[in-house]
């Protein structure tokens, strides 16, 4: 009943343009890839996935910044909701992370996704918003783009 529930609230974030095809069905691994429906909670299982095999003993994710080269050691924080289709059969969560021993200097960083023949697989991952600090407000993140019609759209 609760399950039924949530999946009626679900799609009605989905229907009012919050969340594009994106609900809870339990029923959607059930489908093949091609023809299957992907929801947040296969976006977010994804990544998760994802996280889990590439963090090492420690639970530390390592990253090498695209911009900078320099090799990051971050701790997974949160997904964003929400998650979200992009065109056709990409997808996209963004997520914050900490740097290891600094929990308050987050990197915001980004993972697109498609879908294969089991689940969706990352295939691309971005430093969307690196950490600055100000005297005033402390760390906050500075963001390195934007997005115009679902198109990274570099800012400096």
């Amino acid at each position: 009943m609760v399950g039924q529930f949530l999946r009626v609230i679900l799609l009605g974030v989905s229907l009012c343009g919050l969340l594009p095809a994106v609900a809870a069905d339990p029923d959607s691994a059930a489908q093949p890839a091609a023809a299957r429906k992907v929801y947040a909670e296969d976006i977010k299982d994804a990544l998760m996935a994802h996280l889990a095999r590439e963090v090492d003993a420690k639970g530390i994710f390592h990253l090498r910044d695209d911009r900078t080269g320099e090799m990051l050691q971050l701790r997974f924080v949160k997904i964003h909701d929400p998650v979200r289709q992009i065109g056709g059969s990409t997808y996209f969560a963004c997520t914050d992370f900490a740097v290891v021993g600094e929990p308050d200097k987050l990197y915001d960083i980004d993972f697109w996704m498609s879908p294969q023949t089991e689940a969706l697989a990352i295939y691309d991952t971005k430093v969307h918003k690196e950490p600055r600090h100000s005297l005033i407000y402390g760390w906050y993140k500075q963001p390195r783009y934007t997005f115009v019609n679902d198109r990274v759209v570099t800012l400096y």
